[in-house]
């Protein structure tokens, strides 16, 4: 029988009622939330980077760029969930990601590093819109391959422990940050068909 497979992209998500068999992504700083609505089978992942490289220990994050960021990132695999036939109650969270690989981007002081930033950010979020955070795999130093199974809702996740490997993830990542978004920019995940 054949499956679809999605790979996903730093600022992408992805939504299926069952058509996807795996949603994948690598991970360094980034977070991406897998939620699902094990009642009505319908799942999906996003994979974010929060816009701002500097948050405040004493903000909530919606007052800050990056909450907002982080907060769009959320609502559009939400509704997207949600039109595909999700009920809200219904809805479980996993989390993966948010390791400081990036220690460029790290502030002392009263700023917290990207991988803390999204870490603080989607625990936060998913408290205050009720979504019951069932698993996660969150910080250390160590990047991640994460791949979300529609069968199950299982996540499988690989630690990166190959610094070139993590290198190139934190490359990425910094690129993507100095990256102006745009509508142009925006483009559909990789998706591939397997047996």
């Amino acid at each position: 029988m054949k499956k679809t497979s999605v790979h996903l992209h730093p600022g992408e998500y992805f939504a299926s009622s069952g058509r996807v068999g795996i949603i994948s992504t690598i991970l360094g700083s980034c977070v991406s939330a897998c939620i699902f609505d094990p009642v009505c089978n319908v799942f999906g992942m996003n994979h974010f980077l929060l816009s701002s490289k500097r948050y405040s220990r004493d903000l909530p994050y919606y007052e800050t760029d990056a909450g907002r960021y982080g907060i769009q990132a959320m609502e559009l695999l939400l509704n997207r969930m949600l039109s595909l036939g999700a009920r809200r109650q219904n809805l479980k969270a996993k989390a993966f990601g948010g390791a400081s690989i990036l220690p460029s981007l790290s502030r002392p002081g009263n700023y917290l590093c990207v991988g803390e930033v999204n870490v603080r950010f989607i625990r936060e979020f998913l408290k205050l819109e009720d979504i019951p955070l069932v698993s996660e795999d969150l910080g250390g130093n160590l990047g991640r391959i994460v791949r979300f199974h529609g069968n199950d809702f299982s996540v499988y996740v690989k630690k990166i422990q190959s610094s070139l490997r993590s290198k190139e993830i934190s490359t990425q990542e910094g690129k993507y940050w100095k990256k102006q978004i745009t509508q142009q920019d925006v483009k559909k995940p990789d998706i591939s068909i397997w047996e």
